[in-house]
């Protein structure tokens, strides 16, 4: 079989483009890797992703930095042992739509506990709930998500019922 030389350097062309595509998408994805790490951030403590939460009062915007726990043993945890959290920072429990029930076992510090509709309007709030009380604190309806925050923050911010909640 005889190639012809413009048919070779075709040959070639298309051979060195081929060899070339893993070293872009390698490079491709070794940056979206860096730049994803660079915007995902853990909580030094629980190693939880931390996510920036929005609520809008009538007062203006708030920003919390918020622990996702996003996961069944995430969230049957929550803030469990933990013996601090900063004035902006909160953890954050995505549901279902279902009637979310808290209650403080094994926390040791106070709580609001924010319960978000699945509309991300705030149902209710229950202001500085008692450390290590086995008391349920509910939902008032359907729950899109939960926010716990230290507690006396909320009314401190101005947050109250049908403020909304953007993460």
């Amino acid at each position: 079989m005889t190639i012809d030389r413009p048919r070779l350097r075709c040959m070639a062309i298309a051979i060195a483009a081929v060899l070339a595509l893993p070293g872009c998408a390698s490079k491709s994805n070794d940056q979206a890797g860096e730049q994803s790490a660079q915007t995902s951030q853990r909580h030094p403590e629980s190693g939880l992703e931390v996510i920036p939460v929005t609520v809008s009062t009538a007062q203006g915007d708030h920003q919390f930095m918020a622990e996702l726990a996003a996961t069944g043993p995430e969230q049957a945890k929550g803030l469990m042992f933990r013996t601090q959290l900063g004035p902006d920072e909160a953890m954050i429990f995505p549901r279902k739509g279902d009637v979310a029930s808290f209650w403080m076992k094994n926390t040791p510090l106070p709580l609001d506990i924010i319960f978000i509709g699945t509309d991300r309007e705030i149902l209710n709030i229950a202001a500085q709930t008692t450390p290590y009380s086995l008391d349920s604190v509910s939902a008032v309806g359907p729950t899109g998500a939960v926010l716990e925050i230290p507690g006396g923050r909320a009314a401190e911010l101005g947050i109250e019922p049908g403020d909304t909640v953007d993460w």
